[in-house]
């Protein structure tokens, strides 16, 4: 039969020695306590500053749809009469040929027909739904491509283009749609430089940490870079800084790579110039 030990009989140091121990399991529980309310805390800002994020693009999305649209029913508007006036504009330079200085004017009426229908045609490629056509593809061979098709225009500035990046670097992707996105961002880049400077395209498999699944893609310039005031304007349609721009060609790429479920970000490199990351 076992023996039990009376209270009186546990001596002080005995009792200072148990709630010694208590009072160190009380403050081990309080300290996993503290810890675990600080990670929910972080959790919950982080998923606060998420669905934030999300309600931004998805307003944004929202926005652009109902803009889209109404530029959609002008262009149409404006289209068909474009189509009388340069009709009647190549009839009265046939009828001129006696005359030079009056086919001069009428050339100009048909150059400022063919850009205003130029402009009609990128209205409508911005409001028309963006659907990829995916299949297997590879981007160093895409960027490869647009490097060469852009090389003309660079060497003629004195720019270079450097590539960095593994090959090959198979993806899926629309081939087209991510072709017209980087060719934009590199001419864009070297209209942005007005003496010799150098173009870097870098790409490289996401991180583990990274939201992208398949690749990030980083389009660098020794420019002047972007005006911070302007920064978060950039990819709003009909936004531009260019005398004779649209404004429609980085709304368009915004497009695009959000049609791969993507997400591109405008910055100022350190060091100077812009860059423009692409994450898919």
């Amino acid at each position: 039969m076992s023996s039990v030990i009376a209270p009186s009989s546990v001596s002080p140091a005995q009792r200072i020695e148990e709630l010694g121990r208590i009072i160190l399991s009380y403050s081990e529980v309080t300290e996993k306590l503290q810890q675990s309310h600080d990670q929910l805390n972080q959790t919950v800002e982080m998923l606060r500053e998420e669905l934030s994020e999300k309600n931004r693009l998805l307003e944004r999305k929202n926005r652009l749809a109902a803009l889209g649209e109404m530029a959609a029913g002008l262009a149409h508007e404006i289209r068909n009469p474009l189509g009388g006036i340069q009709l009647y504009a190549s009839l009265l330079m046939k009828d001129l040929t006696d005359q030079p200085q009056s086919q001069q004017i009428v050339g100009k009426i048909s150059n400022g027909v063919k850009r205003l229908e130029a402009l009609v045609s990128q209205v409508l490629q911005f409001s028309r739904e963006m659907v990829c056509n995916i299949r297997a593809m590879d981007l160093a061979e895409t960027i490869e491509q647009v490097v060469e098709l852009a090389g003309i225009t660079a060497s003629a500035k004195h720019i270079e283009i450097d590539v960095e990046g593994p090959t090959p670097m198979p993806i899926n992707g629309d081939p087209l749609l991510l072709g017209q996105t980087i060719m934009n961002l590199v001419l864009n880049a070297i209209e942005a430089m007005h003496g010799p400077g150098k173009v870097t395209l870098r790409y490289i498999s996401p991180p583990a940490e990274s939201d992208a699944k398949q690749f990030h893609l980083i389009v660098r310039d020794t420019g002047p870079g972007i005006p911070g005031h302007i920064l978060d304007r950039i990819f709003n349609p009909f936004f531009t800084t260019k005398d004779s721009g649209t404004g429609l060609g980085l709304a368009i790429v915004h497009r695009a790579v959000e049609a791969h479920n993507g997400t591109i970000h405008a910055s100022n490199a350190d060091g100077g110039g812009a860059k423009f990351e692409i994450r898919i």
